[in-house]
């Protein structure tokens, strides 16, 4: 009886609260910061005498699971994966140059902690061009300096969340993808060049 129930979700849009999307099982999904996942059962819980729905998430490229509340969908920015012409504009934008050329050179802890700080809404946003321009900004830097553990985590993070939904929407092969987002900065070799002047030079 449970596994007919099951196929019967499956088959069915699961409501979520007016405004959002209406996901049901099977799904592939983005969660911002966490990467793509698959909407593996819908889980019914009792929390503190309340039944609650969670989604339950199985990440496509990691060994994790999570449970989500359904009604908490629109906060956590829980989104379908976007498409090709996405794709097409998140490589576009690796292409170009960083758009704060005066500041994202800055390695003060105060330049570092307020752009780490907007980094991380646009994160949280999830949109896939946002983090194909956070990706750009600190291979940029990572060419004219070493970059901070703070940097190197955030790069690698990003990294991995970047492939992993150009990987998803265009069926391609992780190192594949891997060296289409590299490409762009294979000539980028500015250690030697004062970084005002190569700005400077840029603008």
């Amino acid at each position: 009886m449970e596994n007919i129930g099951r196929l019967i979700a499956s088959k069915i849009k699961f409501q979520l609260p007016k405004g959002l999307f209406m996901f049901k099982l099977n799904d592939k999904v983005v969660y911002p910061g966490h990467g793509v996942a698959v909407i593996d059962e819908i889980v019914e819980k009792n929390v503190a005498g309340v039944k609650v729905n969670f989604f339950k998430l199985s990440f496509l490229y990691k060994d994790m699971t999570i449970l989500l509340p359904t009604g908490n969908f629109k906060r956590t920015g829980v989104r379908y994966p976007d498409n090709q012409k996405g794709v097409e504009a998140a490589m576009i934008e690796l292409q170009k140059l960083p758009a704060k050329k005066s500041d994202y050179m800055d390695c003060t802890p105060s330049a570092w902690n307020k752009r780490n700080k907007d980094y991380q809404l646009k994160i949280q946003e999830g949109k896939l061009v946002e983090i194909a321009r956070i990706y750009r900004d600190l291979m940029f830097v990572s060419k004219q300096k070493e970059l901070s553990f703070g940097e190197k985590n955030l790069l690698q993070t990003v990294e991995e969340l970047l492939v992993q939904e150009i990987q998803l929407i265009t069926k391609k092969d992780k190192d594949f993808v891997m060296q289409e987002i590299k490409d762009p900065f294979k000539q980028l070799f500015f250690h030697h060049v004062d970084p005002h002047e190569q700005v400077s030079s840029a603008a």
